[in-house]
């Protein structure tokens, strides 16, 4: 049986420069050797990886949260994400901040539910999607939001409602979509408890255990 797997892979660059800088992000210009010898220009957003929580309930419920997003220009049902700030940073741990930081709530239960790069044909993302169960209310004070966070709205959704919104062309969010359709396909396959652990290698951003 053929194997269908991703290969880590990289082809000569033969000039680079950063024409912006951002607070959080950068844009790179590359000039790649292609097979034939040619070189060609390739512009790409620089990005430090992220970290998403499907978060779901003993009543098969996934934690999301509505918020607005400019560059689309439309407010998003999400689950809870950010960035990787801290360069070789374990991602359980930034998940279960985020997790805190938007919802105030914790989870005993963790596990890899997929990895994805979210646009690789222009920027350099890698995102890690857990899945937490076993949630409980967090302890002490709601952390602070500011910002876009400071207007999110939360709610608790079975997991069959937001499958039918994914393919009716209603829910857009990558992390939502893909963690969705993956929870969905892990129950119908070899079930959750055969999902990575949840301090699974991953290549696309070392970290330390």
């Amino acid at each position: 049986m053929t194997t269908i797997k991703d290969t880590a892979e990289e082809w000569e660059v033969r000039a680079t420069e950063t024409p912006f800088v951002g607070n959080k992000t950068s844009v790179r210009t590359d000039d790649v050797v292609m097979p034939g010898g040619s070189v060609v220009r390739r512009d790409y957003q620089v990005h430090p990886g992220s970290v998403a929580v499907l978060a779901l309930d003993d009543q098969g419920r996934v934690l999301v949260l509505k918020q607005y997003r400019h560059p689309v220009r439309h407010k998003l049902w999400e689950i809870p994400a950010g960035l990787l700030d801290i360069p070789g940073e374990n991602p359980l741990h930034a998940a279960q901040r985020e997790l805190y930081e938007e919802a105030h709530v914790k989870a005993e239960d963790w596990r890899v539910l997929t990895d994805v790069y979210t646009t690789p044909g222009g920027c350099s993302e890698a995102v890690r999607i857990f899945l937490a169960r076993d949630l409980s209310e967090a302890e002490g004070e709601r952390f602070e939001v500011e910002d876009e966070e400071a207007d999110m709205e939360l709610a608790r959704v079975p997991l069959r409602d937001l499958v039918r919104g994914v393919l009716a062309g209603e829910l857009h969010n990558n992390c939502l979509v893909v963690g969705v359709l993956a929870l969905t396909a892990a129950q119908a396959g070899d079930g959750l408890e055969a999902l990575r652990p949840a301090e699974a290698p991953w290549p696309a951003r070392p970290f330390e255990v």
